[in-house]
């Protein structure tokens, strides 16, 4: 890989004559979504879009050892299969072969068991498996490296862009240019790109924090998460493979800095309150990250010649470990909705096209937002006749299993209008 001014690059991305016949897709930010819509293109759509990929992080950067977990659905696990990342994830990824869901104060002598899934995952088309984040970014940023059809400009991001009718003209920070047929913001929920398309957000802070950790403990999980709803935000034990699991605990936001600010063993004694004491002793196994919790829509998913994916087009509530699943949903939709304008000779960032992929994924992000966003606020407080009335709805949907089974098909990515890459079928 050559070097040029600070910036890594692997071939020269400034077109030629013959370049303009076909379309260039620009993506700006190789994260998550980024990466994994980098490779999708480059692997899957036809042969005349080029690729490019800018990404602020440089390519030879130190990845995080980052070990959260993350739930992948079925769904998801089918796009990362299409694109060759899942073979490098399976020895690592642990499945859910079982999900337990808990009401209760947290003082509680008993934590009755009102909602579990078990018969219900055991069919590969239902069942989720968790992966840990430094590991899944780690493997989207070396299959980036090693693909010959992704040009790769890093460290770089993008300055400024303007749209003539045929074309959108990309300034980078570094000083270059190009010229794409579409731009791609992948780039966060803070998205620069989104913010110079003057496209505006619904949103608001949430007065609690969210507060990421990996332990181990003394006996195995054997598979099962746990979802326990408590007065100050659910608490998750994610399983992750060993005898250790990803813990997701949301918390008031005052008393989240002041657990973060202890001395970590009082941080210990807290999150064994909330753990509990199935699994044995527990130990931390790195240390604990925060961060707000806030509820984000972007009111449009398009620009000009612009797509907005993952976090720059919406944030949810992390209660139910969608949002990544969301956001590859967006991936394959963009990538089926290039795929099949290409094939027919159309333009990839013509409003139409563009207007195919808006409809495919607004209503669908909005309405999970919006459920998770609902689920938080019904459950998040220590009101004792809403307890009663959840705790009855819960009770009530652990036995009707034709209900269930719907659950799970939902949370699976198998409902709806779902692209053919997410149910495991060739563009």
């Amino acid at each position: 890989m050559a070097r040029s001014s600070g910036v890594a690059y692997r071939k020269s991305v400034v077109q030629s004559s013959e370049e303009e016949s076909g379309c260039r897709i620009v993506v700006a930010g190789g994260g998550f979504a980024g990466g994994t819509l980098a490779l999708a293109l480059a692997r899957l759509a036809p042969k005349t879009c080029r690729v490019t990929l800018v990404d602020a992080a440089p390519s030879d950067a130190e990845r995080d050892p980052d070990g959260r977990g993350l739930a992948l659905s079925p769904a998801a696990r089918n796009l990362l299969n299409a694109i060759g990342l899942w073979s490098r994830l399976t020895p690592d990824a642990q499945s859910m072969d079982a999900i337990e869901v808990t009401d209760s104060p947290l003082n509680a002598a008993l934590r009755p068991h009102l909602l579990g899934f078990a018969d219900e995952l055991r069919d590969e088309g239902t069942k989720a498996w968790l992966v840990e984040a430094g590991a899944l970014l780690a493997a989207i940023a070396d299959e980036v490296k090693r693909e010959p059809a992704i040009d790769l400009i890093a460290p770089d991001a993008v300055e400024s862009f303007d749209c003539d009718p045929f074309s959108t003209n990309i300034r980078l920070a570094g000083g270059r240019t190009l010229r794409a047929s579409l731009l791609v913001a992948a780039d966060g929920k803070k998205s620069r790109l989104r913010e110079r398309a003057g496209i505006k957000c619904i949103g608001w802070s949430y007065a609690q924090t969210g507060i990421v950790a990996t332990v181990a403990h003394e006996r195995p999980h054997n598979g099962r998460a746990v979802q326990h709803f408590l007065p100050a935000g659910p608490f998750a034990i994610l399983p992750l493979k060993g005898n250790r699991s990803s813990i997701v605990w949301t918390e008031e936001a005052e008393t989240a800095k002041r657990l973060i600010d202890d001395d970590p063993q009082v941080f210990v004694d807290e999150l064994s309150r909330r753990f509990g004491h199935r699994l044995g002793t527990i130990t931390l196994e790195d240390p604990p990250r925060a961060f707000p919790l806030s509820f984000q829509m972007a009111r449009r998913f398009v620009g000009d010649r612009l797509a907005l994916v993952g976090d720059a087009a919406h944030v949810v509530h992390p209660l139910a470990g969608q949002g990544l699943n969301i956001g590859l949903r967006d991936v394959a939709a963009l990538v089926e909705t290039v795929t099949d304008s290409v094939r027919l000779g159309l333009d990839i960032g013509s409003p139409t096209a563009l207007a195919r992929y808006e409809r495919w994924r607004r209503f669908d992000s909005a309405f999970s937002a919006v459920a998770m966003d609902g689920m938080n606020r019904l459950f998040s407080n220590d009101s004792a006749p809403l307890r009663t009335i959840r705790d009855l709805g819960m009770a009530l949907v652990d036995r009707a299993p034709g209900l269930k089974r719907f659950l799970v098909r939902e949370a699976a990515g198998a409902t709806g209008d779902v692209p053919r890459l997410l149910k495991g079928e060739a563009l």
